[in-house]
């Protein structure tokens, strides 16, 4: 498979997997069990993805979160530390198992034969430099084939993640810039991507007002966006150095990733298609 071919493999396995994973933040189920433990949404979400980081320091933690707020996850990670990430991470799991079932019945046990395919390419990752993706390459597998399911598309889309920092750092963006960065318009506003707009950025990741104007004063230095209307835009330089960003993240990802993932992406696509029909998961609707 040649680099191009597995830069867009690795890229449609994102795209298209993604919505499986995400399913842990976007239920129902969410909200009862922040209320069981006693936690908020912030404690509950940092508690249950930085699980595997148990015992870490704040800092840790906040460094492979990247766009969130040092403050915020030492808030979160401190006061889900003190329930029990043991504890915060059954629940999720719990939750999960619950929502699945509702959504998948009788095909949760159908993607059985698809848990050790996904876990073979997980085990042939190379996780130097990829602590996120190294610390849940540690747990336990869930027997449920479908919290199986969930556990190693997190692995990989963690370890994605951690080659998508490592090109923010290179490009000079730490965490609130790189917010800024990505939630500024495109120069063709055609193009389609995954934002949440400021304010549920700021709401999600902890950053201010200030905080966010002092990122905008910086990227508007460096010439990578511009004012546009009420918020900015991308500058052409800008628009060069994300599409450099994006491509860089897939090749690097590609490279690791077998020729096999491309039949495992499209035989799993059914399976994340129900997902999506479910109507959970925001921009969606029950079909």
């Amino acid at each position: 498979m040649s680099s191009d071919t597995a830069a867009a493999v690795a890229r449609r396995a994102y795209e298209s997997l993604e919505p499986f994973h995400v399913v842990a933040y976007f239920n129902p189920g969410v909200g009862r069990a922040q209320d069981a433990l006693g936690l908020d949404g912030h404690a509950f979400y940092v508690g249950g993805r930085g699980a595997p980081l148990a015992g870490a320091p704040a800092s840790l933690v906040a460094a492979t979160f990247y766009n969130f707020s040092p403050t915020l996850i030492a808030s979160a990670w401190t006061a889900a530390s003190a329930r029990g990430l043991d504890a915060v991470d059954a629940s999720r799991y719990e939750m999960l198992d619950e929502q699945f079932r509702a959504i998948l019945g009788d095909d949760c046990e159908r993607l059985a034969p698809l848990v050790p395919e996904f876990q073979t390419i997980v085990d042939a990752l190379p996780f130097s430099g990829r602590p996120l993706a190294a610390a849940w390459a540690s747990t336990v597998v869930p027997d449920e084939p479908h919290l199986a399911l969930w556990r190693t598309w997190t692995i990989v889309r963690e370890w994605r993640g951690d080659n998508h920092i490592a090109e923010l750092v290179s490009h000079g963006l730490d965490g609130i810039d790189a917010g800024v960065f990505h939630e500024s318009d495109l120069p063709d506003p055609a193009t389609r991507r995954r934002v949440l707009g400021k304010k549920l950025f700021q709401l999600t990741r902890g950053w201010s007002d200030d905080e966010w104007s002092e990122s905008v004063e910086r990227l508007t230095a460096r010439g990578l966006i511009e004012p546009a209307g009420d918020g900015s835009r991308l500058t052409d330089t800008g628009f060069a150095v994300y599409q450099e960003i994006e491509d860089r993240t897939d090749a690097v990802s590609g490279a690791a990733l077998p020729d096999s993932l491309a039949d495992l992406v499209d035989r799993t696509r059914p399976f994340v298609k129900k997902v999506i029909d479910a109507g959970l998961l925001p921009g969606t609707k029950k079909s």
